[in-house]
C-alpha cells in the first residue's frame, strides 16, 4: 500500500480455504477480510472485539465490497493482508485491503464497514476513543 499506517497480518492458506484445484475459493477471501478487521480491532486499535459485540452490543458488518482477484493463492502459501483506512465517516469506514504472497499481489478489495448496534441493526457513531485509534490508520493524503 505504501502510504499511511497499514495494519498487517499473515494468514496461512489452509485446505479449508481452497477449492478442489488447491487455490483459494473466492468467497473465503471475504472470511479472511472479516478476520483481518477483527484482528485490527483487537491488536491494532487495542479494542476488544468480542467485548464490543457481547457487552457493548456493537458490530462492524460489511455493507459494500468491491474486490479484484489478481492472482491465485494456493494451499500452504503465507498471504500477508494489509488494511488501510481510506475514509472515516460518522459511523462508517472505507477500507482498502490488499493480499500479497511471495511478493505477488493476489487480491485487492475496497470494503465499507459500519459500526452498528447488533440489536437494532442501526448504525451508531464511532466513540471518540475508537475514532482516535482509527485515525492512526488513515491513508496519507
Amino acid at each position: 500500500m505504501g502510504k499511511g499506517n497499514a495494519f498487517e497480518r499473515d494468514k496461512l492458506i489452509r485446505f479449508h480455504h481452497c477449492d478442489p484445484a488447491g487455490i483459494v475459493f473466492y468467497p473465503q477471501y471475504f472470511i479472511l477480510f472479516n478476520e483481518l478487521v477483527e484482528d485490527w480491532f483487537n491488536h491494532g486499535l487495542r479494542h476488544d472485539y468480542a467485548e464490543m459485540v457481547y457487552r457493548q452490543r456493537l458490530g462492524t458488518p460489511m455493507v459494500r465490497v468491491e474486490c479484484d482477484f489478481l492472482s491465485p493463492s494456493k494451499i500452504g502459501e503465507m498471504l500477508t493482508l494489509s488494511l488501510l483506512v481510506q475514509r472515516l465517516g460518522r459511523s462508517s469506514l472505507g477500507l482498502t485491503v490488499e493480499g500479497v504472497a511471495g511478493g505477488v499481489p493476489r487480491v485487492r478489495a475496497q470494503l465499507t464497514v459500519v459500526l452498528a448496534n447488533v440489536d437494532t441493526l442501526r448504525s451508531v457513531p464511532f466513540p471518540p476513543e475508537l475514532r482516535a485509534g482509527i485515525e492512526r490508520y488513515l491513508a496519507a493524503a
